[in-house]
């Protein structure tokens, strides 16, 4: 299989690193260089400067803002922006609510929601998961009565990224008692302004805030803040889960870290020599980045391969644990790289190298989102033994 990018693939790519290049702002660039997260701030603002091409949301029609680029052309951009390095845009807007509303939402929630899904003008999270209700996401038990042209939610959700930040929630929650499970839940878009919401911080072992719990009390959502049927949320669940999977491997966040372990090592002494001296160093880290080629053409079969014969289940599970292996083992060099310089805060920017070892420790979550290692080995031991 020729996987070598066509003079076309190759000009794109080359239109985008001009176009980062020229519009991303130094201090955004500095910043995750460094190894801190982006800011609210850094997103909105890149994503608005991308949405001027359709590139905040290459995968949409021209038709809702977006830029109709194929696979090839999307996994250019995306590698691209990883390796600027520059914010990714906001995914619960672009990969997960913006396609659910193009196939299950009315026209005027398309004309209303999209354009600011895709400009960043409301900040959405998602509020799947409840206490008890993780893995089994069918069992969720936060409930909606509908009351007239309202429903009346409520309930809890867990684990719920930037709802701290996040202007809008769209969630799950159970219209039917009675049906079998999956059969009884409807999708719903919650202003998280609504009388009724309380937004709990939990932080987590890198010492950031990146999660919370949600707590509804009786809030009164509009009844067409329904996306789809009543009871037919699953079908809305499991499509954009489905959208939530791709693009897991993270090839390019792999060698935008690998290339900063690399300058780290060159930069840094010991006993008045660079780290980079270390044979042993060198190997390792040579070592790593053929791995990350392996896992790098890997992920450019799985794309051009017909998807009869390649896009399975158990070949993309393939991509997201080789990826979240290798994005832990090169935040564990950046941690050992960096030292106590490494343990740097998020608010404070006086030292070199950033919080690379909270970085460390947030990336041990990578083995949990987007399905669990053990699940992706299930997935991959069924196949195998057919």
């Amino acid at each position: 299989m020729d996987l070598t990018l066509t003079t076309e693939q190759r000009a794109f790519r080359d239109e985008v690193r001009a176009f980062i290049q020229a519009r991303l702002p130094d201090d955004i660039r500095a910043r995750l260089r460094a190894g801190h997260p982006p800011r609210k701030q850094d997103t909105v603002t890149w994503q608005r400067i991308l949405n001027e091409r359709g590139w905040a949301v290459p995968h949409w029609p021209r038709q809702y803002g977006g830029a109709d680029l194929g696979q090839v052309e999307r996994l250019i951009l995306l590698d691209e922006i990883y390796r600027a390095p520059a914010p990714l845009p906001q995914v619960f807007n672009t990969n997960m609510l913006g396609p659910v509303l193009m196939k299950f939402g009315t026209p005027a929630q398309c004309d209303h929601f999209l354009p600011r899904l895709a400009n960043l003008d409301l900040w959405f999270c998602q509020g799947f998961s409840e206490p008890g209700s993780g893995s089994d996401l069918a069992s969720l038990r936060t409930a909606a009565r509908r009351e007239g042209d309202h429903y009346v939610v409520n309930g809890q959700k867990i684990w719920t990224t930037t709802a701290h930040l996040a202007d809008w929630v769209f969630a799950l929650v159970r219209t039917d008692d009675g049906a079998r499970k999956q059969e009884g839940i409807s999708f719903l878009l919650i202003d998280l302004k609504t009388p009724g919401i309380r937004i709990r911080p939990i932080r987590s072992i890198d010492g950031d805030h990146h999660l919370n719990e949600v707590f509804f009390d009786d809030v009164r959502v509009p009844v067409d803040q329904l996306v789809g049927q009543e009871n037919r949320g699953w079908d809305c669940a499991k499509f954009l889960l489905a959208n939530e999977r791709t693009g897991i491997a993270n090839v390019g966040l792999c060698w935008e870290r690998l290339d900063r372990a690399r300058e780290i090592a060159q930069q840094t002494t010991q006993a008045g020599r660079p780290l980079w001296d270390d044979p042993k160093l060198r190997a390792e880290i040579a070592a790593l980045g053929a791995e990350v080629r392996a896992l790098e053409i890997t992920n450019w079969r799985f794309l051009l391969t017909p998807a009869e014969q390649a896009r399975v289940p158990a070949f993309a599970s393939v991509l997201k644990l080789k990826g979240t292996e290798l994005q832990q083992e090169i935040n564990a060099l950046l941690a050992r790289l960096a030292g106590p310089q490494g343990l740097e805060r998020r608010d404070a920017d006086e030292l070199a190298h950033g919080p690379l070892t909270p970085r460390y420790f947030y990336s041990r979550a990578a083995s949990i989102y987007g399905g669990t290692t053990e699940v992706q080995n299930d997935i991959l031991a069924k196949a195998l033994v057919g």
